[in-house]
């Protein structure tokens, strides 16, 4: 297999609709979580039926978001997914042109602002079965700045670097065997403007 991508830039319509898709973006979350899974893996985890997640399996690889993996058992029969890229963006003017393509990133970014939220509830509805240093840790922050738009961007270039040096440190560690209390952990930021 060839090189992964660092992040792959999402900036064509069918791409979009293929990932907007609620249940394939669940598959591709669960993808990239796992690294490398089966459908029937990952029917488990979205509690579907193995046939319908192997079609949208192949929905998301037509669109280059998701690649065959080497086989990681001797059923060869398994079919093994892995994501394409260490990850996906989403700009927004990339789907300024035309009134479609502002309606299709609109649908895609309330989608994913919908899961995210979705995810946090689980963990706030399940915060009693994590251990205390879990719940301590988990950052709930709310901050109200005064900024121009380059700052704005700025400030948004620094947070993915910081976040990109963690990712990679852990993954080193876990690949070195430090596997130890490692969870998986979601962190979802956000800055917009508002008018009070």
């Amino acid at each position: 297999m060839a090189e992964k991508e660092n992040l792959r830039r999402i900036a064509d319509m069918g791409t979009l609709k293929a990932i907007a898709h609620p249940l394939r973006m669940k598959l591709y979350r669960a993808l990239y979580v796992a690294r490398t899974a089966t459908a029937s893996q990952l029917a488990d985890q979205v509690d579907e039926a193995p046939s319908l997640v192997s079609y949208h399996l192949r929905k998301l690889a037509e669109h280059g978001l998701i690649e065959e993996a080497e086989p990681r058992s001797e059923d060869g029969r398994e079919r093994w997914w892995q994501p394409a890229s260490e990850g996906v963006s989403i700009h927004d003017e990339d789907f300024r042109d035309a009134p479609e393509k502002r309606a299709a990133h609109l649908a895609a970014t309330r989608l994913f602002h919908e899961q995210r939220s979705d995810m946090y509830r689980r963990y706030l509805d399940e915060r009693p079965t994590w251990a205390p240093e879990w719940n301590t840790a988990a950052p709930d922050n709310e901050s109200l700045l005064r900024l121009t738009a380059t700052e704005l961007s700025e400030l948004g270039a620094e947070l993915i670097a910081l976040i990109k040096k963690y990712d990679e440190k852990g993954r080193a560690d876990e690949a070195a065997g430090a596997t130890e209390g490692r969870e998986n952990v979601a962190l979802h930021v956000y800055g917009f403007p508002f008018r009070p």
